[in-house]
C-alpha cells in the first residue's frame, strides 16, 4: 500500500473509533499495519503469521473482530474461494481477473488490460461500482497434466497421429 494510503486508512479508522467512542488499541493499528503492508490477498492466519514475526501477538478474537471492522470501514474485501474465506487489501487490488482451479485451488492473477478496459467503460443504471473482480474456474495445467495418466497421454498420443 501506498504511504499516502496507509496514513489516510489510519485517519480514517481515527475518526471512527472517535466518533463511535471505542478505544484506539495498539492490536488495531498493528492489524492494520500488516494489512497495509501485505501486496495481495491474505488469509486470518497468513494475517496472524505476519503479526507473530513481528514479535506481536493478537488472540483470534481480536483479529476477526479487527478484520470485520475494516470490512466495514471498506479497507479490506471479503471474498469465499473454493471453501475457504480469502480478504483483499483494496488499495492494491483494482480490477483484478483471477484464474482459479477447481482441482487444487491455485489461484492465479491475470493481467487483461483490454479486458480490463472494456470493464472499466460500462456504465451502470443507478449503481456507482467501486471495485471489481473477475473469477474464471477451470483446471490448472499442472491438475490437467496429472488427470491424464502415462497410459491416458498415450493413447491420446497415439489418436492424434491417426488423425494426421
Amino acid at each position: 500500500m501506498v504511504k499516502a494510503d496507509t496514513q489516510r486508512a489510519y485517519d480514517i479508522l481515527n475518526e471512527f473509533l472517535v466518533s463511535t467512542k471505542r478505544r484506539r488499541t495498539p492490536e488495531r493499528y498493528a492489524v492494520l499495519e500488516a494489512i497495509c503492508n501485505m501486496d495481495n490477498r491474505f488469509t486470518i492466519d497468513h494475517l496472524d503469521e505476519v503479526l507473530t514475526e513481528k514479535k506481536f501477538k493478537v488472540s483470534r478474537a481480536t483479529l476477526y473482530n479487527c478484520v470485520n471492522l475494516f470490512l466495514k470501514l471498506g479497507f479490506i474485501v471479503k471474498v469465499h474461494l473454493q471453501g475457504s474465506t480469502t480478504y483483499y487489501n483494496t488499495s492494491t487490488m483494482q480490477g483484478a481477473i483471477l484464474q482459479i482451479c477447481r482441482k487444487c485451488g491455485r489461484i492465479t492473477e491475470q493481467s487483461y488490460p483490454q479486458l480490463i478496459e472494456m470493464i472499466e467503460e460500462l456504465k451502470f443504471k443507478r449503481f456507482h461500482r467501486d471495485n471489481y473482480n473477475l473469477y474464471i474456474y477451470g483446471v490448472c495445467g499442472a491438475c490437467h497434466a496429472r488427470r491424464l495418466s502415462p497410459g491416458k497421454r498415450k493413447s491420446a498420443k497415439k489418436r492424434d497421429d491417426k488423425n494426421l
